[in-house]
């Protein structure tokens, strides 16, 4: 796969778990190994001589085998395969996703009765993503050290940094299995350094349920909750981050204003499970949806729903009606190149039934 030689850490041999929180374990250890080989060498390179042969480390992967045709529950859309075979996928910041990856592999082992493999992938960690999380290391920009950072580090991938998996146009790795995740290691970091770029807060504070907005009054209604949800243990509620990752944990908290407002503002309010609200003012237009789902889908949310305002509605409804959408029309195009137009896009059920319920 990668024929030129480079230092690497120590090689380790695959491992097989029949216990998901052990797996995460060895998944986050074996991670953690790689950032900080990459990081290490980054840091002596950028404040030295040009490494004397290329550096790399891999991504950790999960991986297993499934040899049997028995019918699994497939009540829920994931945590099962559809057919026998070898499953793979490359992991990044077990950390980040450690309660979700539990979740998913415990659901694996349960409705097909295998191990799992956790060991390195081959696929290569690009050194600005393998930094992105230490504020005392920075890339610097092309031409500043005496030498191409392409000679010597992995850099991100545009070309295979892709959706081919999620939108069904790849049905198997290079090596022959089949994917087990809709997204790759690679994908996955993209995604966490644009929403940091977009939102000017970090992905560790992004909740599993998501409003999307562009009115700026849903925003400052949003905070005004959350101020209050915080008075009340009661409810849960552990802290509100706001914009440059401002967090606070009281309902009189000081935020200040923001310098500079990013691209698409972002607000959490946070539980200590992750089960709480994240608000994006996304601005108007399709386009920035598009840019907004695109990379919070890697954080794998339980749901989104977009709030907003209708006009031009029938004369048997009033002012501060509320307006539940069932369709999602495609008159602007933008989904055309990934999704046919004939494909329809409706709402999940049960979202509409739990919203329909909550207003009755």
């Amino acid at each position: 796969m990668h024929d030129e030689p480079a230092l690497t850490p120590d090689a380790t041999d695959p491992e097989s778990f029949t216990d998901a929180t052990a797996a995460v374990d060895r998944l986050e250890a074996l991670y953690s190994d790689a950032i900080g080989f990459l990081s290490h060498h980054f840091s002596a390179a950028v404040t030295g001589a040009k490494p004397a042969t290329r550096l790399r480390a891999f991504y950790p992967e999960i991986r297993l085998t499934v040899s049997s045709h028995i019918k699994t529950d497939s009540r829920l859309a994931f945590g099962h395969v559809a057919s026998p075979g070898t499953y793979a996928t490359s992991v990044t910041r077990p950390d980040l996703f450690r309660n979700y990856l539990i979740q998913q592999i415990s659901l694996l082992m349960q409705n097909h009765n295998v191990a799992v493999q956790i060991g390195y992938s081959d696929t290569p960690i690009p050194v600005h993503f393998a930094v992105a999380g230490n504020p005392l290391v920075s890339v610097p920009q092309e031409g500043v050290l005496e030498f191409s950072l392409r000679d010597v580090f992995d850099v991100p991938d545009l070309a295979t940094t892709n959706d081919d998996i999620v939108n069904g146009t790849r049905t198997h790795n290079a090596d022959g299995s089949q994917p087990l995740a809709p997204f790759t290691a690679q994908r996955v970091d993209y995604s966490l350094a644009r929403l940091s770029h977009y939102t000017a807060t970090d992905p560790k504070h992004f909740q599993n349920h998501v409003l999307f907005t562009n009115y700026q009054f849903y925003v400052d209604e949003f905070e005004a909750y959350a101020r209050t949800t915080l008075a009340d243990e009661d409810t849960g509620y552990t802290s509100f981050v706001a914009t440059g990752n401002q967090e606070i944990s009281t309902p009189d908290g000081m935020i200040l204003p923001s310098t500079k407002t990013p691209q698409m503002p972002t607000y959490h309010l946070k539980r200590a499970d992750g089960n709480g609200i994240t608000l994006v003012n996304i601005g108007v237009g399709p386009s920035n949806a598009k840019t907004a789902t695109d990379h919070i889908a890697v954080l794998r949310p339980h749901a989104w729903l977009m709030v907003g305002h209708c006009a031009g509605l029938r004369n048997s409804q009033s002012l501060g009606d509320f307006c539940l959408a069932h369709a999602y029309l495609r008159e602007d195009h933008v989904l055309d190149d990934d999704l046919p137009v004939w494909v329809p896009i409706p709402a999940l059920a049960e979202i509409q039934i739990a919203l329909q319920e909550a207003v009755a």
